[in-house]
């Protein structure tokens, strides 16, 4: 078994060079996407890795030992090391990987398209017509579990399903505002998200430039502001 305890220790040393060592417990984890969690327990340091990345090399490892250690200690994080790390799992046959693993082990909570006010369904029947010439296949479709401020869409392409904040399944909401949301993710059905040098490129230029084909856009855009 793969021995990450000295990577580890190495960068302890380099970021607390006079505290005294403490015990790591390293494992891998068969987490649901490429995930990593760090945290202290009974006086140890607790470290998940995805199983993914067992055979990362050691300078991946490395990296991420800096990113998680930095998180835990509330230091900046070298962009070199998120570089690298980025780098690493956005590579194609990773990327590959990951998704099939989200598929395999993920599990979706749906709660269905018909809401209180608007059916998601019908909504994306309308915009798949009126943008899309009727062409994309349909995802799941659903409302998610609360009427989240932040997280106002979401298309998540291992489940191959499109979630919507229940803020917008209200009557004070206008329409075309939760439709401006719907054609949103749905130009993520269109256009993936995909990786440029150590970035991920999730709103390319092409999408921007559909995006304000919608016909309300701009007052969809002010409407979202308010909300």
């Amino acid at each position: 078994m793969r021995d990450l305890a000295p990577t580890f220790l190495a960068v302890f040393r380099e970021l607390k060079p006079r505290t005294p060592y403490p015990e790591f417990k390293i494992e891998f984890y068969p987490f649901a996407s490429i995930n990593s969690t760090i945290r202290r327990q009974d006086g140890r340091i607790r470290v998940r890795l995805s199983d993914l990345l067992e055979a990362a090399p050691e300078p991946v490892i490395e990296a991420l030992a800096q990113i998680l250690l930095r998180k835990l200690y509330r230091k900046p994080i070298p962009a070199q090391y998120n570089a690298r790390y980025r780098r690493f799992v956005g590579r194609q046959e990773i990327a590959a990987k990951a998704h099939l693993i989200r598929q395999i082990r993920g599990r979706k909570r749906l709660a269905g398209a018909q809401g209180a006010h608007y059916d998601l369904d019908e909504i994306f029947a309308d915009l798949n017509q009126r943008y899309f010439y009727g062409l994309m296949a349909k995802p799941a479709l659903s409302w998610a579990p609360a009427a989240a401020r932040r997280n106002l869409g979401h298309f998540d392409p291992a489940h191959n399903a499109i979630l919507i904040s229940r803020i917008f399944d209200r009557p004070r909401v206008p329409r075309y505002v939760l439709e401006y949301i719907v054609y949103h993710e749905m130009l993520h059905l269109k256009y993936p998200v995909r990786m440029k040098g150590s970035r991920r490129c999730v709103h390319p230029p092409e999408f921007q430039a559909e995006e304000r084909r919608f016909a309300q856009w701009q007052a969809a855009e002010a409407a979202l502001k308010r909300l």
